[in-house]
């Protein structure tokens, strides 16, 4: 009786998965194996909900014990006989099985109708995201081809100039958002794997600032750091959108700092940036997609960078989290794995870029 007034509590709080309850019956009555089996109909095949234990049945007619719980319900237990009194412990267990079943099946839906929700926002920011941010570099890039291929104007060298880095900064611009809009698309459906392999630091940070103008950065990556267990290309692309998230919000004349340092079996690599700063109850929120915080800069893009930069992070088993810089700004904090005894030797002289 203790154990069905503990095991009611626990279903009714939500706290007891239907795998749980089937080996608390395993173990209560010494069974090899325990099946909640199920079907639509008297003449429907039975299919299992759940089992515990080696070899579970598939019909209650070749359980050593079944225990029905409604019409098409029923609890099959193998491994030895049950005395009558057991059986009436045994149709408690089974009718709360029934009930942990439809509580799961409750919870899937609930989740599934959250995902569906999610979806939806998703493309409708999406849409929002094809109507402008896709929209106007294409605008300009048209404009600046319509007026060089113009016979009614003569342009000098330096319109000519302007009007052609007009034409590759928003080509650039295109470029950027829609490997985002990709990348975001392979996080949601689950479709990014990471190839892991171990790697210095040195080798990928620099190349991810390719993206932003060289004075605007000041990296210091000692070479003393020991390796990670990263995939280089995710990583390169996940500290290339927190980079220019962090350069796109930094007040002019002022340089982003990309630090690294080793903490015990973790590498940090620090972001710090001069700009707003966002307060602590939205420090979560600018990780998720379409989000942007505050009054965000010209050409800031639809809020897709920090997102994918999260997503790859966690895929390689590493945390990203936002910190207040002391004195004003935002310092992104990405954590990895660091490879054991594998540092690299030589002298400790931080790689200046921008300087």
């Amino acid at each position: 009786s203790e154990i069905l007034s503990f095991l009611a509590g626990s279903v009714l709080r939500g706290e007891t998965t239907l795998d749980a309850l089937l080996e608390r019956v395993r173990e209560t009555f010494a069974m090899e194996s325990v099946a909640l089996l199920e079907r639509t109909s008297d003449v429907d095949p039975w299919t299992r909900a759940g089992s515990v234990g080696p070899k579970p049945v598939d019909r209650p007619e070749d359980a050593d014990v079944d225990m029905p719980v409604g019409d098409h319900m029923a609890l099959a237990l193998s491994g030895r006989v049950l005395p009558a009194e057991d059986r009436r412990v045994l149709s408690a267990f089974a009718a709360q099985a029934a009930v942990v079943l439809d509580r799961q099946r409750l919870v899937g839906e609930a989740e599934g109708a959250r995902r569906l929700a999610e979806g939806n926002r998703i493309r409708t920011a999406l849409l929002a995201a094809v109507s402008h941010d896709l929209r106007t570099p294409l605008a300009a890039i048209k404009a600046a081809v319509t007026s060089l291929r113009s016979d009614d104007v003569e342009w000098s060298d330096e319109d000519h100039a302007e009007l052609l880095e007009g034409i590759e900064n928003g080509a650039d611009r295109l470029d950027h958002l829609v490997g985002n809009l990709l990348d975001m698309s392979r996080l949601q459906t689950g479709t990014v794997t990471p190839l892991i392999r171990e790697i210095d630091l040195d080798e990928v940070v620099p190349m991810a600032l390719g993206g932003v103008p060289e004075a605007s950065v000041v990296l210091d990556i000692p070479e003393s750091l020991p390796m990670v267990a990263v995939d280089p290309g995710l990583l390169e692309r996940a500290v290339a959108n927190i980079v220019e998230n962090a350069v796109k919000y930094s007040p002019d004349g002022t340089r982003v700092n990309v630090s690294a340092s080793s903490l015990g079996a973790r590498v940090q690599v620090r972001v710090v940036d001069r700009g707003p700063g966002v307060p602590d109850e939205a420090k979560e929120r600018i990780f998720e997609p379409f989000q942007r915080h505050g009054d965000a800069p010209r050409g800031a893009g639809v809020g897709l960078g920090l997102a994918v930069a999260r997503g790859f992070v966690d895929a390689m088993d590493g945390t990203l989290t936002a910190e207040d810089t002391p004195g004003g700004g935002l310092t992104m904090v990405l954590d990895l794995t660091a490879v054991p005894g594998l540092a690299p030797t030589g002298p400790e002289l931080p790689a200046q870029v921008g300087s």
